[in-house]
């Protein structure tokens, strides 16, 4: 079942992309202002290419809700007596339902493609929160299945600390991430110039202002998780394996992967590569902190 819930995860990783594929080929009103219907047909006759996207990304996202409910009743009735295991299943199932409904909310209120209402910001960040928690407890229920027991919890008071920390950082750069991609597509910018005059001229709308937040953001606080993962490597050696170093080296790549973003304008398939870096870098810090939290290795002096 373990290889099943891995497997779980990647095909998540996978919606995610191509979810972020729809968004940025402004392909998300390819079925109109219709759900669960295209068009108010099942499978949309001759669709357009935006339809094409829109179509398919919604036939994967079907097919995850039933991968994930099966995960789920698995997990249910033949992991008995593995409470922790049985909640990571429930709430990824929880998740995947409120994920669904906002990719739904998005399509009914019109929040797609490139219209603009006050509200779509908001809706960004309830999606890119929600997808967060729901590769997060895929990630922990695949982990604990792996180890085949339950977890004994320790909690050391800095190393919780460091997490709280760090989570909060990661959530927080998405965010500003998930607002940087859609001001980018909502404000198109000729020119890297054009688009940092945009940035800091006055009258820029809001988005334009705050959008200068994510790649000063993501260079700080990636040196500060980097720290943490060196300092959770010499800590918790038996636990953290090679997981810190890992995370530091997708960090410095994102980075510099972010930075080329930025330069070459943003094309699409360098957008996807980005996304798929952030989702890398969320999942391999929520099991690094779920390896060293839940724990009795006592912590290094050294």
């Amino acid at each position: 079942m373990a290889k099943f819930a891995w497997g779980v995860l990647i095909y998540n990783v996978i919606v995610v992309v191509w979810g972020v594929f729809l968004r940025a080929s402004k392909s998300g009103d390819g079925c109109g202002r219709y759900w669960l219907t295209c068009h108010g047909e099942v499978i949309p006759s001759a669709p357009e290419l935006k339809t094409v996207i829109e179509f398919s990304h919604r036939v994967m996202s079907g097919i995850d809700f039933f991968i994930v409910l099966g995960l789920f009743v698995a997990v249910y009735f033949f992991a008995k007596g593995h409470r922790q295991l049985r909640v990571f299943a429930g709430l990824s199932f929880f998740f995947i339902v409120t994920e669904a409904l906002i990719g739904a909310g998005l399509v009914l209120t019109g929040n797609v493609a490139a219209a603009y209402t006050e509200s779509r910001p908001f809706w960004a960040i309830g999606h890119l929160v929600n997808t967060f928690l729901l590769l997060g407890f895929l990630a922990l229920t695949a982990l604990l299945l792996t180890k085949g027991e339950e977890f004994r919890l320790r909690f050391d008071r800095k190393l919780l600390l460091l997490a709280g920390i760090g989570t909060a950082a990661i959530v927080f750069i998405g965010i500003t991430g998930a607002i940087a991609s859609l001001t980018n597509m909502l404000f198109p910018s000729s020119s890297l110039v054009e688009g940092i005059t945009k940035d800091f001229a006055a009258d820029s709308h809001i988005l334009l202002r705050l959008r200068i937040l994510h790649p000063f953001g993501s260079v700080l606080i990636g040196v500060f998780l980097a720290f943490v993962a060196g300092w959770i490597g010499s800590t918790y050696k038996k636990r953290a394996g090679r997981m810190p170093g890992l995370l530091a080296l997708l960090i410095l790549i994102q980075v510099i992967f972010g930075g080329m973003t930025i330069l070459t304008g943003a094309p699409i398939v360098m957008q996807l590569i980005h996304l798929l870096l952030a989702d890398a870098i969320w999942i391999v810090w929520v099991l690094l902190i779920a390896k060293c939290l839940m724990t009795d290795e006592e912590p290094s002096s050294v």
